[in-house]
């Protein structure tokens, strides 16, 4: 089995936004995307105050990240569970608010540098895709048994592929007489879909393929839509969400969550803004901040990066 690597993107700035709600005595951080435990072992070392539970669905990124954190002791608790699932988790645990939560959404290093795992089209490779490989049905499941409809929509929504059609209908054609199992076929549908002007820009032809296919077995929209809000819900005064997007449908979503509690609710002609209206987050980023060209020089990864981050500054109505 191959070994991944793991750089963490927007490394610094990311501890940056989220030191300030991790200063004091029993501070909670979810990491709630925690791969390899890059993020989460800069805060153990930098913010000395906290504690770190880490949430994963893949098993082998868990295993990973707590022999890396090991040393930290009881500061670094992992959990098997997807990311929207913050409320149970912090419930279990008896932490009554988070101090901070982070998410680091899309394919992590754990998935892409295992060519095992079925993420990566440069190598073949069985079909997968599932970050938690127990549960679940795979890329091939989705390939086999979707109506060409549907592989057209999730090519076309979660992979902006152009040829979205022309592919779902190839895979309907060519599944009929042999089922698809390995990625290495697949990316050879897709070379002889794309068009050879088309395939000379924009990266390799299967990306945009591969990436609908990982965010359709992963439901990985329908979890961070169910996750921000949790999210938020969780946080003390004072408390941080911070978020890294890679794609633009994950990034709207982030986007209109934050904008919805940061936003103030009532008729624009109001005079005065009662205080129990005012928002009860504010925005920290303006905007969406990205990396800059050095950072993308030595990390590809790092290009596509939205960063987004809000702190609750007052709690919701009703909440003590």
């Amino acid at each position: 089995m191959t070994s991944p690597s793991h750089v963490p993107v927007l490394l610094d700035r990311v501890v940056a936004l989220l030191t300030p709600a991790l200063g004091h005595e029993g501070a909670v951080l979810v990491d709630a995307t925690l791969g390899l435990g890059g993020h989460s072992e800069a805060v153990l070392g930098r913010c000395e105050l906290a504690r770190v539970i880490g949430i994963d669905r893949d098993p082998e990124a868990l295993r990973r990240a707590g022999e890396r954190l090991a040393s930290y002791g009881d500061r670094f608790t992992g959990v098997h569970a997807t990311y929207d699932a913050i409320p149970e988790v912090l419930d279990d645990l008896g932490v009554a608010r988070a101090d901070a939560v982070l998410f680091d959404l899309g394919v992590s290093s754990m998935q892409l540098d295992v060519a095992e795992r079925g993420f990566a089209y440069r190598e073949d490779a069985p079909l997968d895709m599932r970050m938690d490989p127990t549960t679940g049905p795979t890329a091939a499941d989705v390939l086999n048994t979707y109506s060409h409809g549907d592989l057209a929509r999730i090519l076309r929504e979660y992979g902006e592929e152009k040829f979205a059609s022309r592919i779902a209908a190839a895979v309907v054609r060519q599944r009929e007489t042999e089922p698809f199992t390995s990625s290495a076929r697949l990316v050879e549908l897709l070379y002889d879909q794309i068009p050879a002007p088309a395939r000379r820009t924009g990266g390799h032809p299967a990306k945009r393929t591969f990436q609908a296919l990982r965010m359709e077995v992963n439901d990985e929209l329908g979890v961070l839509r169910r996750a921000i809000p949790a999210a938020i819900d969780s946080l003390a005064v004072g408390g941080r969400v911070v978020v890294e997007s890679y794609h633009s449908l994950e990034d709207r979503l982030v986007k209109r969550a934050f904008a919805l509690v940061t936003t103030v609710d009532v008729p624009h002609d109001l005079p005065v803004v009662p205080a129990d209206r005012e928002p009860a987050l504010r925005l920290v980023t303006r905007g969406a901040e990205r990396a800059d060209a050095d950072e993308i020089a030595s990390n590809p990864r790092a290009a596509s990066v939205r960063l987004r981050a809000v702190e609750r500054i007052r709690p919701d109505r009703g909440v003590a």
